[in-house]
């Protein structure tokens, strides 16, 4: 890295301008007219932000959130688990924060989760961080389904690499299962005794495992503390130790000259009378709308945000949506559906020590086998064990018995639990849609999105060998009794897939730049430019294509430069 990317990790002043909250460094204004608006702070955004900046760009991004001190995160708190159930919940449906839009998922079999705030949904994730594989960009080359990416993980390979520098990696070069690749900047994260009795039962399967990669310290990185494996990292780091975008890219981008708005809600990318953006309507705090000007405009909503706002973004120039002319925004939606088997193995104790979802992954499963009656496959994360609380209410198993025989069984899964996390590799149909409701709104009255998603029949066979696959191993470790849930209705995390990116202008949104076709001066750089779901989290993915994105932008459009 240079050294004006070397992230400084100060606190962002914050003033009261206009009844929006403007977080910028100290003396800067807002542009009139920015070179560079983006829509949404979480993990693209942010990156876009940081790089742009640093080529001399003006940056102005809207979020609809907040800026949270890391000191307010839950898990100081005695009572972390009930505000993870409430007030820092993963569903905005349950959360309704003032700064959450409604999701309509009735018509979903998974649940979408997302968080608005500064750093997004990065404040919420477990920073679990492996790359896709290379065979995961050519689906439709080696097996015949969904379509080739327009380009390789070659071509990703350097942002990968930059965005771990930026983020903080924890890991460790050899994987088999993966090419090789650049040392990461810290060591791994230790595996734990729960991590240890599983590798043990991978070896004697001779199955793959490798230690996780991960956004979290395991030593002190650039002015942020290592982890202290207090467990409930999913509900932020008061240490600062995970790595989400408000404590690793954002102060940088700002001391760089970015300026965010927060409690900004956009209702619509504006556009001149050739259909090319000319900034964003949003809305503040009191409801008052504003007008924020820009010569581009990129999108990083995430796969539900982002088709939401550009539906609502419709003109004379685009009467079906914003990018809209091929009909597919908003379709071929993927989740990664998510199996949750947990093993209960009694001479281990007190699992819940160290971060909850980042011990070890099991990838033998991962690439397409002829043998089973299911293309494509899944990779292993592993869980530790949660606090009182959510072992008493079961997690993705049924509570813990109320009654006769609650002590036996709450003693014989606290600290004794260690559970496989089944992600499959989701594949794009066009039935899985985001659409506007018709019905329900948000607090400004804005349309709500609606999600439709059917599980396919290949994702259903995919998650029932999982499930009989992390059986055999919980069982070689050790386990005196299985719980197994085949499908996790809430493990909506992972948003993709809903403005795809492909060359052919008919059959995509955007190119290979996550520059949309329908318009030269909008870019979508969130997980809905993905044309396919790889089976691990998309997170490092789409901070690499957004990184790629903003080198485009810096250096084959300067006439996008004030």
């Amino acid at each position: 890295m240079t050294e004006a990317s070397t992230p400084e990790h100060v606190p962002a002043p914050q003033t009261e301008i206009q009844g929006q909250t403007l977080v910028a460094a100290e003396g800067q204004s807002v542009p009139d007219v920015a070179d560079v608006l983006i829509v949404g702070a979480g993990a693209s955004g942010a990156a876009v932000a940081w790089r742009l900046a640093q080529a001399g760009f003006s940056v102005v991004c809207l979020e609809q959130g907040r800026w949270i001190n890391p000191s307010l995160y839950p898990t100081n708190e005695r009572n972390w688990e009930i505000l993870g159930r409430h007030d820092w919940n993963w569903d905005p449906n349950r959360r309704r924060n003032p700064e959450d839009y409604p999701v309509n998922d009735s018509e979903s079999a998974i649940t979408p989760l997302m968080f608005a705030a500064v750093g997004g949904s990065t404040i919420h994730w477990t920073a679990h961080a492996p790359r896709f594989h290379p065979s995961d960009f050519r689906v439709k080359s080696l097996d015949d389904v969904a379509d080739d990416w327009p380009f390789t993980y070659d071509d990703l390979e350097p942002y990968y690499d930059l965005n771990d520098l930026m983020m903080g990696c924890s890991g460790i070069n050899g994987d088999p299962a993966v090419p090789p690749r650049s040392p990461r900047p810290m060591p791994p994260l230790p595996l734990g005794e729960d991590g240890k009795r599983m590798a043990g039962a991978f070896d004697r399967l001779g199955w793959h495992w490798w230690p996780s990669d991960n956004y979290v310290n395991s030593t002190p990185y650039l002015g942020r503390d290592a982890c202290n494996y207090c467990g409930p990292v999913g509900f932020g780091c008061t240490r600062k130790a995970k790595s989400s975008t408000d404590v690793t890219y954002w102060p940088e981008a700002i001391r760089l000259g970015a300026v965010v708005k927060t409690h900004a809600r956009v209702s619509e990318i504006t556009v001149g009378s050739d259909g090319r953006a000319t900034g964003a309507n949003y809305l503040d705090r009191e409801g008052t709308v504003h007008h924020q000007a820009a010569r581009s405009v990129v999108v990083a909503g995430n796969g539900v945000g982002t088709p939401r706002t550009l539906l609502m973004s419709k003109s004379d120039a685009h009467p079906d949506g914003l990018l809209n002319s091929s009909g597919l925004v908003g379709k071929n939606l993927m989740f990664h559906p998510y199996s949750i088997t947990t093993g209960l193995i009694p001479d281990l104790s007190e699992t819940w020590k160290g971060p909850m979802g980042n011990i070890l992954m099991c990838q033998e499963f991962y690439e397409t086998d002829l043998a089973r009656d299911f293309v494509r496959g899944y990779a292993f994360q592993f869980n530790r064990g949660s606090g009182p609380v959510n072992t008493s209410l079961g997690g993705a198993h049924e509570p813990v018995k109320w009654g006769a025989g609650h002590h036996e069984d709450f003693a014989e899964r606290f600290g004794h639990v260690v559970t496989m996390a089944g992600i499959g590799e989701d594949l794009p149909e066009l039935h899985n849609t985001v659409t506007l409701d018709d019905k329900l709104t948000d607090s400004n009255g804005l349309p709500a999105p609606k999600v439709t998603y059917t599980l396919s029949e290949n994702s259903r066979r995919l998650m029932s060998h999982s499930v009989r696959s992390a059986t055999r191993a919980l069982e070689e470790a050790g386990a005196t009794r299985i719980m197994a849930n085949p499908l996790l209705r809430s493990g909506g995390w992972h948003l993709m897939g809903t403005a795809r990116m492909g060359e052919d202008p008919e059959r995509s949104v955007v190119n290979q730049w996550c520059q949309a076709h329908d318009a030269d001066n909008i870019f979508v750089v969130d997980g809905s430019v993905f044309v396919t779901a790889g089976a691990v989290n998309p997170t490092p993915t789409l901070q690499a294509i957004a990184l790629r994105a903003a080198d485009y932008i810096a250096h084959e459009r300067e006439d996008l430069k004030g």
